[in-house]
């Protein structure tokens, strides 16, 4: 099956609102997830909705109420997300954090108490699309053990960065660890097994079964360098924002319980520091000595091509995922069977 780019939003705002979530939250929440499938982050995509229903149903995501400003700079701040959706609450951080970067030259925001916010590159390209350089951190439950270790302590923890240009689309987005456990779940959901060096079972043995490496934990990639920098992130977006940390971080996989991982949003603004079109030229230059070699790809060019090609053909929807959506059409009432193409 497949659903195209409105479609998808469409349905994932109608389903939202039904579920009494403000509209303004579930925009930004539907937009999140369509841009995660349009650029192939499909494992933060429309696969993990059903996971925010539970949380809407269990109660873990709040439907009222506001975020609160809880410490306040020219150039920082703290962000209590109350418990609604993790999308909205960054998506207000990242823009409290740009407002502070174009008056100071940076801005840094943390998050605690918000939930699972789809993916961090969205929230690192709205500072791009204003002209300035995103930097997003997050911590997330254990699923990954320590070099050498076999229990799960850290997090995946992702990072993205963005990096305005004036001819190129400049972002990194990825989990430090081998694999995001959102690809673990998706390859659960659709039987398929996963690739060798990813994952240990709960014995400490390399697995290619996705159940037994969610049950057991995810390699850091690059071994101990993605290790060392998940490591960091821990401390950044946990102990740094008032968040969980370690083992005591919860509910970013399992929606059922309350959310306590931390998120760090920072935005600078280049221009404080040189010429702004100096910057984005020489980012360009830059990229045009690595591309001198046919066949070089920067971070973000797979996103540009993938966002072409789902934009052309649809997003593509696994059987048991369509079953969850007609699943939760018919419990709301609401008919969504002729959005979804074969």
């Amino acid at each position: 099956m497949k659903i195209t780019p409105e479609p998808q939003k469409s349905i994932l705002t109608k389903i939202l609102t039904k579920l009494n979530v403000p509209t303004e939250h579930a925009e930004i929440v539907a937009d999140v997830t369509l841009d995660a499938d349009l650029k192939g982050f499909s494992s933060h995509g429309i696969g993990r909705f059903p996971q925010y229903i539970k949380g809407l149903e269990s109660g873990t995501i709040k439907t009222k109420g506001d975020i609160e400003i809880e410490n306040e700079t020219v150039s920082t701040a703290l962000i209590n997300g109350n418990h609604l959706f993790g999308h909205y609450v960054s998506y207000k951080s990242m823009q409290l954090a740009m407002e502070k970067a174009r008056e100071t030259g940076i801005g840094m925001v943390g998050i605690h108490d918000s939930n699972h916010f789809g993916v961090a590159g969205y929230y690192s390209d709205m500072a791009i699309m204003e002209d300035l350089i995103g930097l997003v951190i997050a911590n997330t439950e254990p699923a990954v053990a320590p070099i050498g270790g076999k229990i799960p302590i850290l997090g995946t923890n992702p990072i993205a960065i963005g990096i305005p240009s004036n001819k190129n689309y400049v972002s990194v987005d990825m989990a430090t660890s081998a694999s995001a456990r959102g690809k673990l779940m998706e390859a659960v959901r659709r039987g398929e097994k996963i690739p060798k060096n990813v994952a240990l079972d709960c014995e400490g043995n390399p697995t290619i079964d996705p159940q037994e490496a969610l049950n057991g934990s995810i390699l850091p990639f690059g071994a101990h360098k993605g290790y060392a920098l998940a490591f960091m992130i821990e401390i950044l977006a946990g102990p740094l924002v008032k968040a969980a940390f370690g083992t005591g971080v919860t509910g970013t996989a399992t929606p059922e319980e309350m959310c306590t991982k931390g998120d760090l949003m920072i935005a600078i603004d280049p221009s404080k520091l040189i010429d702004l079109n100096i910057f984005k030229d020489q980012v360009d230059e830059f990229i045009n000595q690595v591309k001198s070699t046919d066949n070089i790809f920067i971070p973000g060019d797979m996103e540009v091509r993938n966002v072409s090609k789902h934009q052309q053909n649809g997003i593509d929807i696994d059987d048991k995922l369509y079953q969850q959506f007609i699943d939760i059409s018919h419990k709301l009432k609401i008919d969504l069977e002729n959005l979804f193409t074969k």
